[in-house]
């Protein structure tokens, strides 16, 4: 089978490797279509510290069963199926209460063990969940994005009384933009990006007020509209935005962090505790995938807005080059095998 390979950082080839069998408890899935994230491009550069190399890339990935292993139901062969790249113990303390995202021996599929740019991968049975024959392949292979929108959106409880302000307009903050405009029904969603192209992105996605924070400060921005965010989301993930979104919250507010920056940022103790803010981390996700299958199928989002490429997998350096580097029309890759 042809695989795709990060043997080392900047350097990525397209592999012959033998197929694989799937163990007690697994299943084979032959790969048709997976989707480039970012940490798929910083493993490709050396900036996730996570991956160890040599590796199979790619967390999502949609395809069909063609083999199980000893204890997994045979006639589960030939299910349309989209994995979740989430592996864990199932017993540890944040297994038990839940959380099997931060699971103590996390593994997650194409970081910590090989992934889904490959012909053909095995995972266990219970992470290959069924797709509904009204939800299309491309779509499919869009869950998984969404499963990170859910897991926030989840912990944060949004609602109609809510007022939105969601940082970055990258695909984390479109799914999630989708999510609470479709699914959760907020109030209103208010979205800060550098890009108008993505902006104008988010405004198609649902945000109903949309600004360039390049020049203009926020702060002002929203006072001069009368604006407090009573829920907030960093889909952007820069060292000076949770000190910001502090500042802006309305008392009793909730801010939801989606992922990090490796510096350290400085917050005021007297800003969170003064409004008896409420701070939301968010890592992967934590058994969303029927949740979202469940949103898709019943039209509450819509995930092919937000695909904008596709490649077979032979062009897999130039998409990922597109994705990294053209940001003013690319939101979504998706590769074909």
């Amino acid at each position: 089978m042809k695989s795709v390979v990060i043997q080392e950082p900047e350097k990525l080839v397209i592999e012959e490797r033998p197929i694989p069998q799937p163990l007690p408890g697994e299943v084979r899935l032959r790969v048709e279509s997976a989707g480039i994230c970012g940490s798929d491009v910083h493993i490709y550069r050396g900036h996730n510290p996570f991956a160890k190399y040599p590796r199979v890339i790619g967390h999502e990935f949609f395809g069909r069963i063609d083999a199980v292993g000893e204890g997994v139901e045979s006639s589960r062969i030939g299910e349309r199926v989209v994995g979740d790249p989430v592996v864990s113990c199932g017993h540890c303390y944040p297994c038990s209460v839940g959380k099997p995202n931060v699971c103590t021996s996390l593994q997650v599929i194409g970081v910590h063990r090989d992934g889904g740019f490959s012909e053909y991968i095995t995972l266990p049975a219970r992470n290959a969940h069924v797709v509904p024959d009204s939800i299309a392949d491309r779509e499919a292979t869009m869950i998984e994005p969404f499963t990170i929108a859910a897991n926030i959106c989840s912990q944060m409880n949004p609602g109609p009384l809510d007022v939105a302000l969601v940082y970055g307009a990258g695909p984390m903050g479109l799914t999630t933009i989708q999510a609470l405009r479709g699914v959760y029904g907020v109030k209103e969603i208010i979205v800060a990006d550098r890009l108008d192209e993505r902006l104008a992105m988010a405004k198609e996605s649902g945000a109903d007020r949309i600004i360039n924070n390049t020049d203009i400060d926020l702060a002002s921005e929203l006072s001069k509209l009368g604006i407090r965010p009573t829920l907030i989301v960093d889909a952007a993930c820069h060292v000076s935005i949770l000190p910001e979104a502090i500042g802006l919250a309305s008392p009793a507010a909730r801010i939801g962090i989606m992922g990090f920056s490796s510096e350290p940022c400085m917050i005021s103790q007297q800003g969170i505790t003064s409004k008896e803010l409420t701070i939301y981390s968010s890592r992967l996700n934590s058994n969303r995938f029927p949740m979202v299958i469940d949103w898709m199928v019943k039209g509450k989002i819509a995930p092919e807005k937000l695909i904008t490429h596709q490649f077979d997998y032979t062009h897999v350096i130039n998409a990922m080059e597109i994705f990294e580097k053209d940001p003013k029309t690319c939101c979504k890759v998706l590769l074909k095998f």
